[in-house]
């Protein structure tokens, strides 16, 4: 398997048989997040990219619910479980690791330093999947699935309380969101990053002006 192109249909092949986690990481976004890796691959240069398409497809194969106690190990997991499928799979020995340390680098949670280019490149596209159009849609689809409420109607922006992401899904912008911009590794993911973020913020000041004055919602 030295050919991206072979790597993918195999890998797709393979996740096509798997079940989604749920509707937020699920065949689409890997297929998002690939599309977009190699498009900030190759702004980047050089890369091997047969590395890039099997990290970018494999790069959920464990990911565990964002309430799990364990949720940080789940890149890791991911890396594993990557490395014993690559071999069944014929993918060459020396490149295996590549592979292992851009889906370990990739999860915002494991806080691990993306060392390789590929690494960069996949850490930046599973990023930016969670801003602009579909990052808004993704949140609101994981928030919902967590029972989690969707904005606190009586401070939205939360001006005169604490933010609690685990509560209100709103919250998780300003918590998370809006900071990934800073945190990309690339130009071009800080670039596409900035783009989509101002998207994100111009939602979130169009839902707390929609929110009106409230009523407030029984927590």
């Amino acid at each position: 398997m030295n050919d991206p192109a072979d790597v993918e249909r195999a890998l797709v092949a393979f996740l096509r048989q798997q079940a989604a986690p749920d509707s937020a990481h699920d065949l689409a976004h890997i297929l998002r997040v690939l599309a977009m890796a190699r498009r900030i691959a190759e702004e980047e240069g050089a890369h091997d990219a047969c590395v890039l398409t099997a990290a970018a497809l494999l790069h959920d194969l464990v990911a565990l619910p964002k309430d799990h106690p364990d949720r940080a190990q789940s890149s890791r997991l991911a890396a594993a479980a990557a490395s014993d499928l690559l071999r069944t799979l014929g993918f060459p020995d020396d490149r295996i690791g590549a592979v292992a340390h851009a889906i370990e680098a990739h999860s915002f949670s494991a806080n691990i330093e993306p060392l390789t280019p590929e690494a960069r490149a996949l850490q930046d596209a599973d990023r930016l999947d969670a801003l602009g159009a579909i990052g808004l849609a993704r949140c609101f689809a994981v928030s919902g699935a967590l029972g989690r409420s969707l904005v606190d109607t009586d401070d939205p922006l939360a001006e005169r309380r604490p933010l609690d992401d685990g509560w209100w899904a709103l919250d998780h912008f300003q918590v998370k969101l809006l900071r990934l911009p800073d945190l990309m590794r690339t130009a071009a993911g800080r670039r596409i990053g900035a783009e989509r973020a101002a998207f994100v913020e111009a939602f979130r000041q169009r839902m707390a002006a929609e929110c009106g004055t409230g009523t407030g919602e029984a927590r």
